[in-house]
C-alpha cells in the first residue's frame, strides 16, 4: 500500500466524523442504525474500522478485526454495552484477509449465528487458515526465486509460511454465500453486495440506497492504495486488471453523493474522485515501469517505480507481489516483454 491522493496534488475528498472517532470497545453512530467500531492491530496500519448494524429483533456484525485476546475484550465490551440486550444474529466478512476475519468464527460460535461472505474469499480463507508451517511447497520457492529473492530471502518465506491462521479463529464449516447485485435485508432496509476484484478474489461491498452510504472495506479507502498482489496460489494472474475494471465498474454504479465507510483511516465523501485517483495512481505506475525497464529488471528491482516509501522487510513481500501484478498487466499490454535466464529468474524490459 502507499499513500496517495490524486493526480492534481491536492486531496478532493471530505472526511466526516474525525473528531468522533471511537476507542477500541466503543461504538459511534454514524447513520441511522449504522455503528462505527474500531479495532487496534500491530504495525503501521494500527487499525481496522468494523461495522455493527441494527437488524430488527438481532444485529448484523460487518467485519471483526484479527483474532487476540485484546480485540476479543473489545468485542466483549461491545457486547455488553451496545447490543441493548439482542443478539448478534449474522456476520458479515467483506474479504478474506484477516483482520476482516480473524473473529468471524469466534463470534458466529459465541452467538450461533451465520457467517455471509462472497464464496471465493470463503473457501481460499479455509484453505490458508488451514496451511502449516511444515508445508512450504517448492513450486511457491521457485515463483519467488523468479522473482529475484536470493536464499535470504526465501528462507524468510519459509519461515513465515502457515502463518495466515495464526490470527484467524476457526471458520464455521458452512456459510451464507453473498453474490454481486444481492439485495440484502438488514434492519428492513435493502443493501446491495458490489463486489470488486483485484484486492481479493471476491470483495463485498455494501451499500444502501436509503442512507446513501456503502461499506467499503479495502476497495475504498482514502488515502492509501490496497494492495494487488499476484501470489503463488495463481502465478500468472493480472489481479491489477481486475482491479481498473472494477474500479471503473464501481463508478459507474455507484452515485456520487455516498458516505463512504472503509476498512481503514476515515469516513469520506468523493467516492467517484477516490476511484478516478486509484484508477490514476496505477496507470502513472505502470507508466513509470515501463520507463524502468528500458535495461533488464527483476520484480524485486521496480519497488521505486511503484513505492514512494522505502520497502522495509516487513512490506517486501507484498510489495513483490504488488510488482509482479504491475508487472504481468504491462505485459498483457505489450509494454513490457519477459524471459527466464538459467536460474529460473525473470527478467523484464521494454517491449
Amino acid at each position: 500500500m502507499d499513500h496517495i491522493l490524486s493526480r492534481r496534488g491536492f486531496d478532493p475528498l471530505t472526511y466526516k466524523f474525525e473528531d468522533e472517532t471511537p476507542a477500541p470497545g466503543e461504538a459511534f453512530e454514524v447513520a441511522t442504525d449504522v455503528f462505527w467500531i474500531r479495532m487496534p492491530m500491530s504495525g503501521k496500519l494500527n487499525h481496522i474500522n468494523v461495522w455493527l448494524l441494527r437488524d430488527g429483533d438481532g444485529w448484523t456484525v460487518v467485519d471483526t478485526g484479527v483474532c487476540n485476546d485484546t480485540v476479543k475484550g473489545h468485542w466483549q465490551n461491545i457486547f455488553a454495552n451496545y447490543l441493548d440486550g439482542k443478539p448478534i444474529t449474522r456476520v458479515i466478512a467483506t474479504h478474506l484477509h484477516t483482520d476482516h476475519t480473524g473473529n468471524a468464527g469466534w463470534i458466529c460460535s459465541e452467538w450461533d449465528c451465520e457467517l455471509w461472505m462472497s464464496r471465493a474469499d470463503f473457501y481460499m480463507c479455509k484453505v490458508m487458515g488451514a496451511d502449516k508451517r511444515s508445508d512450504v511447497p517448492e513450486d511457491a520457492i521457485r515463483f519467488y526465486r523468479r522473482a529475484g529473492f536470493d536464499e535470504a530471502r526465501l528462507d524468510r518465506y519459509r519461515q513465515r509460511f502457515g502463518m495466515f491462521g495464526a490470527n484467524l479463529a476457526q471458520l464455521p464449516a458452512g456459510y451464507h454465500r453473498i453474490s454481486e447485485g444481492q439485495y440484502i435485508d438488514i434492519g428492513g432496509r435493502e443493501w446491495r453486495a458490489v463486489i470488486g476484484h483485484g484486492h481479493a478474489p471476491e470483495h463485498v461491498c455494501l451499500y444502501c440506497p436509503e442512507l446513501k452510504l456503502i461499506i467499503g472495506g479495502d476497495q475504498l479507502l482514502p488515502k492509501i492504495t490496497p494492495n494487488v498482489s499476484v501470489q503463488p496460489s495463481e502465478p500468472l494472474a493480472n489481479p491489477l486488471r481486475d482491479w481498473l475494471s472494477s474500479c471503473a465498474r464501481f463508478r459507474e454504479l455507484l452515485p456520487p453523493n455516498l458516505l463512504v465507510l472503509p476498512a481503514h483511516e476515515s469516513l469520506y465523501e468523493g467516492v467517484h474522485e477516490r476511484l478516478t485517483a486509484l484508477i490514476d495512481w496505477h496507470e502513472v505506475a505502470l507508466e513509470k515501469l515501463y520507463e524502468m525497464c528500458d535495461t533488464p529488471k527483476r520484480a524485486v528491482d521496480v519497488f521505486p517505480a511503484l513505492f514512494k516509501s522505502k520497502v522495509t522487510d516487513n512490506s517486501f513481500f507484498p510489495a513483490t507481489g504488488e510488482s509482479i501484478a504491475h508487472l504481468h498487466c504491462a505485459l498483457e499490454r505489450r509494454m513490457l516483454s519477459v524471459e527466464e535466464d538459467e536460474n529460473g529468474v525473470a527478467w523484464w524490459r521494454q517491449a
